[in-house]
């Protein structure tokens, strides 16, 4: 445990940050989370605190204001780690609105990095993306793959904050960063008080999922069904949230313990195995005893055709290895959505 150990996590009420707050207060740490609430609500906040007994610090601003970030860190000397998920996240909002991502994406990843610089923050690991390797050559798909040319605003956003990452790490001698590339984080906390809320249409298909069994919507699209994979949908590699939060405590621990070999380093956080829309459509089927009503319609705009992970660099240097099913992920996905509809 590392009793005394301060984290700031940035986006913290979010999906993926909520429940790596869990993870880390669970852990020993004293938990700081800063979140604007534009994708995410207060009540996330209570949530966390049911589960570990334990309320986080919490600031409501936005990262990309300098002044008030750098007050975080004013307030509280001892934070020596930053977790950096605050951005906007959809690929296909990315593509209508490219603006908006660049604007915030960037210039948020800039904001937190000059914070860390001002007040001797040493330690960042970065909410990266599998999507910065576009539609690989090879799968599964390596750390030492290509970067392509983006196929999503949001992606070539990813692609940019690491390579800002790598350029303030050159001119910092003591900043040590680790760029973590999900693959699709899917599922929720076990004790259902904590899951994937969005605000508005879901862009994700989990929530769309559990929605359209729910009858919140009316019917699920699958996008393209003339992929070249198995049964014609395309396949992603779904990795529970509980999972992927612990990969950011081995992150974390794996930089404040010194065992880094460079001062930026990249791991693929994913099962390593592929699953097609269908696939999930009939485990959540399966699962639940519900079934879906959904369509298949046109290709979508910035979707890519199939990646997974090769997750052996992950296991060997982190320590850490997925451990929950998809059947476990959809699972806790649906229970999550009856917990958050009865409590509306």
């Amino acid at each position: 445990m590392k009793e005394n150990r301060t984290v700031l996590v940035t986006g913290g009420l979010g999906y993926i940050g909520s429940h790596t707050a869990v993870e880390f207060i669970n852990k020993g740490y004293n938990v700081v989370i800063v979140d604007n609430l534009g994708n995410s609500r207060i009540e996330v906040l209570d949530g966390i605190e049911s589960i570990t007994a334990v309320r986080p610090h919490f600031y409501k601003i936005d990262i990309t204001q300098k002044e008030e970030l750098d007050r975080v860190f004013k307030d509280h000397p001892e934070i020596d780690s930053v977790i950096h998920f605050a951005a906007w996240k959809a690929v296909g909002e990315s593509v209508n609105k490219p603006l908006k991502y660049y604007d915030n994406n960037l210039n948020g990843m800039a904001s937190v990095l000059e914070a860390m610089t001002n007040n001797n923050c040493h330690n960042l690991v970065f909410s990266s993306s599998c999507t910065v390797y576009g539609q690989p050559d090879v799968l599964p798909v390596t750390e030492a793959a290509p970067i392509k040319e983006a196929l999503s605003p949001y992606g070539f956003t990813k692609q940019v904050c690491e390579t800002m990452i790598k350029d303030v790490v050159k001119s910092k001698d003591d900043l040590k960063t680790i760029a973590l590339r999900y693959f699709n984080p899917i599922g929720a906390h076990e004790s259902a008080l904590i899951g994937e809320l969005p605000l508005g249409v879901p862009d994700n298909l989990i929530p769309f999922v559990t929605q359209t069994a729910y009858g919140i919507r009316e019917q699920l699209s699958v996008f393209g069904d003339d992929y070249n994979t198995e049964d014609g949908t395309a396949v992603r590699d779904y990795i529970h949230v509980t999972d992927l939060a612990k990969a950011h405590v081995a992150a974390i621990e794996r930089l404040i313990d010194n065992k880094n070999n460079d001062t930026f380093e990249v791991f693929n956080v994913g099962t390593g195995k592929g699953n097609s829309v269908l696939e999930v459509v009939n485990t959540f089927e399966q699962v639940t005893g519900e079934k879906l009503n959904y369509k298949i319609v046109d290709r979508r705009a910035g979707d890519i055709e199939k990646v997974w992970a090769d997750t052996a660099f992950a296991e060997k240097n982190l320590g850490w290895k997925a451990e929950l099913t998809l059947a476990d992920a959809l699972k806790s996905a649906w229970e999550w959505e009856k917990y958050i509809r009865a409590e509306d």
